[in-house]
């Protein structure tokens, strides 16, 4: 019999990987056979799935808590899931999808249901992909129709600032001076420049 493997996967680094984790265990995965990813589901550049395929070999199984672990992208969950279980002959148990595991079924008929089942699966992971990001670009306008502003926040600078610029650029003077007058660092300093903070141009 083949090790047993598990992959996790959790789209950012403040993502709960909690739930997944406990799944492994109950399955008695190895821990050292745990391989987890943290970061989007768009495609398979991924550190830790790389280290995982080149470990496993055929006879292996590979367990995962649900489709959307794997991956989001329809094409590319496709293709991993033929890499894995034609090339790698791996199986896979999918275990929140009983009809997703290879080990059952394995005749015609059993093989035809799990690929269609996969299709429709991976076709609605990529679909909520695509609706999180529709949503996410929604709720951005809208905040950005109420006034809400994104990025670093601006740096507040004196009410002399164009004064202090205009005395810096007559060399009365110097530019450590400058900083000290209005307690921004060298790179706030061009910036509020380039954005346009100050009618002054660089």
């Amino acid at each position: 019999m083949g090790k047993i493997y598990g992959y996790i996967r959790v789209s950012s680094m403040d993502q709960n990987e909690d739930r997944q984790m406990r799944a492994m265990r109950e399955r008695k995965v190895p821990v050292s056979n745990i391989y987890m990813d943290k970061q989007s589901g768009k495609d398979f550049v991924r550190p830790q799935y790389a280290r995982m395929l080149g470990a496993m070999c055929k006879g292996d199984l590979l367990y995962i808590l649900s489709i959307d672990r794997l991956g989001r992208n329809y094409e590319e969950v496709q293709n991993q899931w033929r890499i894995l279980t034609k090339e790698i002959c791996v199986d896979i148990c999918v275990l929140d999808m009983p009809l997703l595991d290879t080990r059952n079924g394995k005749d015609l008929m059993g093989t035809f249901i799990a690929d269609l089942t996969l299709q429709i699966l991976s076709f609605v992971a990529e679909s909520e992909r695509t609706n999180i990001r529709k949503r996410q670009q929604e709720g951005i306008a809208a905040a950005q129709a109420r006034g809400v502003r994104f990025g670093r926040p601006r740096a507040n600078i004196p009410d002399d600032f164009e004064d202090i610029v205009k005395a810096w650029r007559s060399k009365k003077i110097t530019f450590g001076e400058v900083l000290g007058k209005c307690k921004i660092s060298k790179s706030t300093f061009y910036r509020i420049l380039r954005e346009g903070d100050c009618s002054m141009e660089i």
